[in-house]
């Protein structure tokens, strides 16, 4: 089909660039026209959308690839792993869409498509005709997978209170002999056997229109779409029941003599208890997404706003705006993230870090979103608003690491897609079987069974359920795993590579003490140094700066080398700041300061020299005193049997002191990033598996290439982007404990699916009459049935367990 498509491109630097990018779709077969606009930064084509992955392809290809935007859905009917899988598969089957993932424990899918590519509309279209009603997700509808578990619980709760009351005589009236004699016998006395079976063939009836009409009304199309899902197993198995039972009651003759027997509370009690179990399966799954829930309760609703005239206004908190002006009441959530203007208080920063005690903020303090204000009124100025706030980061963060997929997933996923017509094929199997075998009463009995104890649920909610719980509850003790498979790469770790400056150490240095070689004199080169030192990024050049109190003279051609110094002209001279190594690339020796450096470096301090026109001019001793909670984490980790490195920027002789005065072996000093990500690389070529935490900008390079990269949440904007893992703290006791976390969530996970797996292999045969044979005994479609409802409540409680960490 030809129609108009719209992309948005990226890499567009030129005029050239657009006419190289049309040419690029030009040459894609079925699309009849194209252009591209630089000013606008749009492709507009004529084409049929079949060629649309084509046209992708070529973009990306020729540099210039669509821009994509991410659509979360909430996906309605999806009862098994089963489903996950055809979602997945309708999603993708739509043009333009990139990826897809559907969480069943979530009731979520979220698709990765290319701006322009396709529309939510046409996402939603694609699910309807697969059988699965689905709404766009907005940003705020942070709490609505939750809303949805809650109220199909409440709804479920009704329907098994129905059934089960009208279930209870139909059971009575079929083994009211053995439960109840005298009720029994009356009820036979009065109406005879017929007429007990017509009164169990009414209260079946109304069950299996009543409460027990979603499995037929979901299972049945589902069957012939050639889909079937756990609704299909269950709709079959009843519908047997019910349908044989029928016969058996209308047409007798139709049956030979040993078959005439009912199975109405069979098909009654089923229903009962499967929608017993997922009643307390739609309350587990609302409670594993607690933390979100949790989070979205921190945000208030309403805002006081200062207008220009200083006069307050309430409004919706969306409708606030960078810049805003804030007045935070006592006792009040903040509702932005901004800088405090005026007023001192204490403020609550435990849900965002974990820490326990409440912080101070005075004018020109930072305050985050969601955080709660102590006894005095802050004004705070509005820097961050809405989901890009600390708050809103957070919740995208958790959201995205529980909609994401752990690497075992993926077996799973193929595993079940296939689930449901293998057992199907298993119970047509054992039907037939049991009917060669000349034993009819077995053959139904059986093939319900195994129609009803097959369980993909189970399957399906192993894994979300546990990284959902496992994430949330990380996010409330300050480590934010952003996407799933952290967890697993962390939990496999043999190897911890810390930063040293900011990370191991408080990341605020003090100048110890200084030398200046002849010639110099102090106040003009520590003057020079520090207009310099305060146009750099390093946490050392602080130090530097605050040791001078004055007016800094300007400075021209300033040029920062990553992890060795800077240089720039001041008041006529050339001034270099680093590293012996630094300046030794600029032919300047630091040989006189020798003596002096070795002992301070002996001392855990870091040495800082200066040059002026290529002219040895000072040192400076920096100490960065060590954090104390660092002790506990390297000797916790230790414990864990995971070792620990050091890697730093610093002379040897300072890494070591520090090293040493943290029981860490293995330092490595004088390292660039380039370096650290070498010594990475090293790490892992000898067989390790490695994590890496580090803060600033030059560790970017090195958390992106580790398996698994800890970004401190108090560094750099650079460094949290290339990170795997973000500690909301700067403690680093946080990252023994995320391997804690990592380790019992793929625990956890195993188990799951150890019972998920190992209950349908062992129980389908028993299920199909393997143990018949040996001693007469066949399963009951009723026990069947609870052992069905008791898998998936199972596995769910089994993943709750995890809120203890």
């Amino acid at each position: 089909m030809s129609e108009t498509i719209t992309l948005s491109l990226s890499g567009l630097t030129c005029a050239s660039c657009a006419v190289r990018a049309s040419d690029a779709v030009q040459k894609v077969p079925g699309v009849r026209e194209a252009s591209v606009n630089y000013a606008t930064g749009a492709a507009t084509l004529e084409m049929d959308t079949a060629g649309l992955p084509a046209v992708l392809t070529a973009l990306q290809r020729a540099g210039y690839p669509a821009q994509t935007q991410t659509v979360e859905l909430q996906v309605q009917d999806m009862s098994c792993a089963s489903c996950v899988g055809r979602v997945e598969a309708a999603l993708r089957a739509v043009s333009g869409v990139e990826t897809a993932t559907a969480n069943l424990a979530q009731s979520t899918a979220t698709v990765e498509m290319a701006q322009g590519g396709t529309s939510e509309d046409a996402l939603c279209r694609a699910l309807a005709l697969a059988g699965y009603a689905a709404e766009v997700l907005r940003a705020d509808d942070a709490t609505d997978a939750q809303d949805l578990h809650t109220a199909e619980a409440a709804r479920l709760a009704r329907h098994t209170w129905l059934a089960g009351l009208l279930a209870l005589p139909v059971v009575i009236l079929e083994m009211g002999g053995h439960m109840i004699p005298a009720w029994h016998h009356m009820v036979m006395s009065t109406f005879g056997q017929t007429g007990g079976w017509a009164i169990q063939a009414a209260l079946t009836t109304l069950i299996l229109m009543g409460p027990g009409r979603a499995f037929f009304a979901r299972g049945v199309p589902a069957l012939l779409r050639g889909a079937p899902d756990m609704n299909s197993l269950v709709a079959l198995g009843t519908g047997a029941a019910y349908g044989f039972s029928m016969v058996a009651l209308l047409a007798p003759a139709a049956l030979p003599v040993a078959a005439r027997g009912v199975y109405f509370e069979a098909a009654a009690v089923i229903v009962a208890l499967i929608l017993l179990g997922r009643t307390f399966e739609a309350r587990a799954k609302g409670r594993t997404g607690a933390a979100i829930r949790a989070l979205a309760e921190l945000r208030p609703d309403t805002a006081t706003r200062l207008t220009d005239t200083g006069a307050e206004e309430d409004v919706r908190v969306s409708a606030l705006t960078v810049d805003d002006l804030v007045r935070i009441k006592p006792g009040g959530a903040l509702p932005v993230d901004g800088i405090v203007t005026h007023g001192e208080s204490l403020v609550n920063e435990s849900m965002i870090t974990g820490e326990p005690l409440p912080v101070a903020k005075a004018p020109g303090d930072v305050v985050a979103a969601g955080t709660i204000n102590g006894t005095g009124a802050l004004d705070v100025r509005a820097t961050r608003v809405g989901a890009h706030t600390t708050l809103g980061q957070i919740m995208r963060m958790v959201k995205e690491a529980q909609a994401s997929k752990l690497p075992v997933q993926a077996l799973v996923d193929r595993v079940t897609l296939w689930f449901v017509p293998a057992v199907l094929a298993i119970a047509a199997t054992t039907l037939v079987t049991w009917l060669i075998l000349g034993a009819p009463e077995i053959a139904l009995v059986a093939a319900v069974s195994v129609l009803i104890i097959a369980c993909p649920c189970a399957m399906g909610l192993a894994t979300p359920t546990s990284i959902m719980v496992a994430t949330g509850r990380a996010a409330e003790q300050g480590m934010l795993f952003r996407q799933a498979a952290a967890l697993q790469n962390l939990a496999e770790i043999d190897v911890v590579a810390f930063d040293k400056t900011g990370t191991l150490t408080e990341g605020a240095p003090v100048l110890q003490s200084s030398a200046v070689a002849d010639g110099f004199e102090e106040a003009d080169v520590l003057r020079a140094v520090a207009a310099v030192e305060a146009r750099s990024e390093h946490p050392l050049a602080s130090a530097i700066c605050a040791a001078f109190d004055g007016t800094l003279p300007p400075v021209q051609n300033f040029e920062t080398v990553t992890g060795k110094g800077a240089v720039g002209n001041v008041e006529g001279r050339q001034v270099l700041v680093g590293s012996a190594a630094f300046l030794q690339d600029h032919d300047v020796t630091a040989t006189p300061f020798a003596d002096r450096a070795s002992r301070a470096a002996g001392d855990g301090q870091t040495v800082i020299y200066a040059a002026f026109d290529g002219v040895l001019a000072a040192m400076f001793a920096v100490a960065d005193r060590v954090k104390p909670e660092s002790h506990s984490a390297v000797a916790a980790l230790k414990a864990q049997g995971v070792e620990v490195v050091m890697l730093s920027g610093d002379a040897r002789a300072t890494a070591d002191a520090v090293g040493k005065s943290l029981g860490i072996d293995r330092v490595m000093a004088g390292l660039s990033p380039t370096g650290k990500v070498a010594t990475l690389d090293q790490l892992k070529a000898e067989g390790y598996r490695v994590a890496f935490v580090g803060d600033g900008i030059n560790d970017a390079p090195a958390l992106a290439a580790a398996d698994v990269g800890l970004a401190v949440g108090s560094g750099t904007d650079v460094a949290i982007e290339a990170a795997h893992v973000v500690l909301a703290t700067g403690d680093m006791t946080t990252v023994p404990r995320s391997i804690t976390v990592a380790r019992a969530t793929l625990r956890n996970i195993r188990q799951n699916l150890g019972w998920a797996f190992g209950y349908n292999v062992l129980l389908i045969p028993v299920a199909a009459g393997a143990a018949y044979p040996l001693g007469g005994w066949l399963l009951s479609p009723v026990l069947a049935a609870a052992a069905m409802a008791l898998s998936s409540v199972f596995v769910v409680t089994n993943a709750l367990r995890l809120r203890r960490l």
